[in-house]
């Protein structure tokens, strides 16, 4: 992958950093996108160390922030004429009910919102790359998602099973709806569930909050970089230059639920979230 340019978000910890560190080796230069420059600065330190690799850049980034993720993305294409790959891995779960800085629930906020705005930013750097790629971290929640139209925020009945699906089922009908919307480019955009990975996902880094539980389940989950093979390879296998609009698990296409593949709803999504995030004109149809 010499002379590609791939951006990972949350690329301080878990699969984002065994993601930004195996691109790395195959000769990328991985931009990693970290909410914190402390966290970023240290996961910089040991993906340069367990790389081998030099071509590693640290950019601040939060998910959570309209206003940071416009400035993210005109430091990037300031710096860079192209972007081969985005992988938009990074994602948050919330046991008690959080905002983001824009007033959004944080799961939806971050997880789709987040990087919906992100992935639009960043569509004509990646239109400009031989042939650009776009990775979606969803999960296997999404089968017991529902995007809940008359309450998108859970201010009322908030529960973080029924946070997290909705964000995951919201990106997969981003990925379906983005393709549909990409057919006439080179780019591509895929989903994927990584399985059960051992991550911080949960545990609120402020507080410590969730730790506990974490710690007694860690043994019977995956390992960050067993958990990231599939971004991976979506990332990086020529097997995929051509498949757009898929949901893989384990590396292998796989089937959604029914509503996952509701275009109508897909359709319905991409509105909303045009309008949530200040989005002036949306891509032609």
């Amino acid at each position: 992958m010499a002379g590609s340019i791939i951006i990972v978000t949350g690329a301080n910890s878990g699969m984002g950093l065994a993601t930004t560190i195996e691109l790395a080796k195959l000769g990328a230069h991985v931009v990693m996108a970290c909410r914190s420059q402390s966290r970023g600065e240290a996961a910089l330190h040991q993906a340069l160390e367990e790389s081998g690799s030099t071509e590693l850049e640290l950019m601040t980034l939060d998910l959570g922030s309209f206003d940071s993720i416009r400035a993210f993305a005109a430091d990037f294409k300031a710096k860079h004429n192209k972007l081969d790959v985005l992988v938009n891995n990074a994602g948050v779960v919330t046991i008690k009910r959080e905002l983001t800085k824009d007033g959004y629930e944080a799961m939806i906020g971050v997880n789709h919102l987040g990087h919906f705005l992100l992935t639009n930013e960043l569509l004509e750097p990646l239109q400009r790359a031989r042939q650009g790629r776009i990775v979606n971290v969803s999960s296997g929640a999404h089968k017991v998602g529902s995007i809940h139209w008359e309450d998108p925020n859970l201010a009322k009945g908030f529960n973080v099973a029924k946070g997290y699906a909705q964000s995951k089922l919201a990106n997969i009908l981003f990925t379906k709806e983005l393709a549909r919307r990409l057919q006439p480019t080179r780019v591509t955009v895929n989903a994927l569930h990584p399985g059960a990975v051992s991550t911080s996902l949960g545990v609120n880094r402020d507080t410590g909050f969730g730790k506990a539980v974490y710690k007694l389940l860690r043994p019977f989950f995956l390992t960050a970089l067993e958990g990231a093979r599939t971004a991976i390879y979506l990332a990086s296998s020529p097997e995929v230059e051509h498949v757009t609009g898929e949901y893989y698990v384990k590396c292998q296409p796989d089937k959604t639920t029914e509503k996952a593949r509701d275009t109508k709803l897909a359709a319905r999504l991409w509105e909303w979230s045009e309008q949530q995030v200040g989005m002036k004109q949306g891509m032609d149809r």
